[in-house]
C-alpha cells in the first residue's frame, strides 16, 4: 500500500509539468481511489487473484494493456510480476526501478549510515529516464474533500483540531507500544479530536477498546470504506502513523506527518513524501547502534524487538503540539 501511496505525489507533479501527458496506472482495483483526483491519469485494475493470475493471466493483461497503444512502460515496481509482463512488450521502450539494493545493503549492514535517495526520486528518475525529468520541489494538493454526514460523526468537537493517529504496521517491529501510545492518546484527547485508523479484526478490537475510554477519540477501523477513509484523512490537521501505509496516504494528501521508526529508519528512503527531517521520531542509536536492521522491518537481532519504545511519550506528545499550533 505504502509503495502504491508513494507514487501518487510523484504523478501529480509530472502530469502538470507534462499536461499532454496521458498515464495508465496498472495497479489493484482497492487502490484505484489513490489516483482520482489526478489529471489525464486513468487507472487500468489488474485481477492478479482472477483473469490476470499465473503467467498466462499476465500475457493476457500484456494483450489488454496492449490495445490502449501506450509508447513507454515506467515500471516504479520491478518486481517479478512486472519482469514477467514486461517480457510481452516487445519493441516498446521500458524503463524500472533502480531500488538501490547494494546502497540498502550497506545501510542495513552497517558499513554506512547516511541519507539514501528517497522512493519518490527514485521513482521520479524512472520517468527522467523516459525523457521527463520531474521537479518534485514544489507539490501541489488536492483541497480536503467535504465530509458527509456520516464521516462527521468521527470529528467529536467542532472548535478541537483533528490528529489523526494510525498505530499500526506491517511488522511489530515497527510499531509504537501500544500502552506508550495510549498514554500519548489521553494527553492529546484533552485538547484536540483523535480518529484512529487501522484494519484486521484484531485492530478493529484493540481500537474499539481504546476509542471506548475517551471522549474525543474515535476509531474508524471497520466502520467505513477505503475511499471515505482517504476523505476523512484529507481533513485531518496531522497524521501521527509508523513507518506505514497511512503515513504515505496521509502525505500524498498534503497532510503534516509525524512518524515513529523502531528497527527502520528514514536513511532508507521510505519517510512520508514533503516532511521536514525532524518530523521522524526515530529509535535511539546509541541504546540500537545497529539499526536500520533491515528495510522492512522484518528483520532484526534479539532485542530490538521494542525499539521504537526508546522514544519518549513526552516527545511525542511534545512534536505533535508543535507541528498541530504552526
Amino acid at each position: 500500500m505504502g509503495d502504491v501511496a508513494m507514487t501518487v505525489p510523484v504523478l501529480r507533479a509530472l502530469t502538470s509539468q507534462y499536461p499532454e501527458l496521458k498515464v495508465t496506472v496498472v495497479t489493484r482495483a482497492f487502490f484505484k481511489p489513490f489516483f482520482q483526483d489526478l489529471v489525464n491519469v486513468s487507472v487500468y485494475e489488474a485481477d492478479l487473484k482472477g483473469r490476470h493470475k499465473g503467467v498466462f493471466g499476465l500475457y493476457k493483461l500484456s494483450k489488454e494493456l496492449k490495445a490502449l497503444k501506450f509508447n513507454a512502460v515506467a515500471d516504479v515496481h520491478n518486481v517479478l510480476r512486472s519482469k514477467i509482463l514486461k517480457l510481452f512488450f516487445f519493441g516498446k521502450k521500458v524503463v524500472q526501478l533502480d531500488k538501490g539494493r547494494a546502497e540498502k545493503k550497506a545501510l542495513t549492514s552497517g558499513q554506512t549510515f547516511q541519507q539514501l535517495k528517497t522512493t519518490h526520486q527514485r521513482y521520479a528518475d524512472v520517468f527522467e529516464a523516459l525523457g521527463y525529468v520531474v521537479d518534485l520541489s514544489q507539490p501541489v494538493f488536492s483541497e480536503p474533500k467535504p465530509l458527509t454526514e456520516n464521516l462527521k460523526v468521527f470529528v467529536s468537537k467542532k472548535d478541537f483540531k483533528t490528529i489523526g493517529i494510525a498505530p499500526f504496521a506491517a511488522h511489530d517491529s515497527k510499531m509504537y507500544p501500544l500502552a506508550k501510545m495510549e498514554r500519548v492518546i489521553e494527553e492529546l484527547s484533552k485538547n484536540y479530536n483523535i480518529i484512529l485508523f487501522g484494519g484486521g479484526s484484531k485492530e478493529v478490537e484493540l481500537l474499539n477498546q481504546v476509542e471506548s475510554k475517551f471522549n474525543t477519540v474515535k476509531s474508524v477501523a471497520g466502520k467505513l470504506n477505503f475511499k471515505d477513509e482517504l476523505v476523512l484523512i484529507s481533513n485531518l490537521d496531522v497524521m501521527l502513523a509508523m513507518d506505514s501505509g497511512n503515513a504515505h496516504m496521509a502525505a500524498m494528501l498534503g497532510k503534516k506527518v509525524i512518524t515513529i521508526w523502531g528497527v527502520t529508519h528514514p536513511f532508507a528512503g521510505f519517510a512520508p513524501f514533503n516532511q521536514p527531517n525532524d518530523f521522524a521520531l526515530t529509535a535511539n542509536r546509541e541504546q540500537f547502534p545497529l539499526i536500520p536492521t533491515s528495510i522492512y522491518g522484518n528483520k532484526f537481532p534479539e532485542g530490538y524487538e521494542n525499539a521504537a519504545s526508546s522514544v519518549s511519550v513526552k516527545s511525542v506528545i511534545e512534536k505533535v503540539e508543535s507541528v498541530i499550533q504552526n
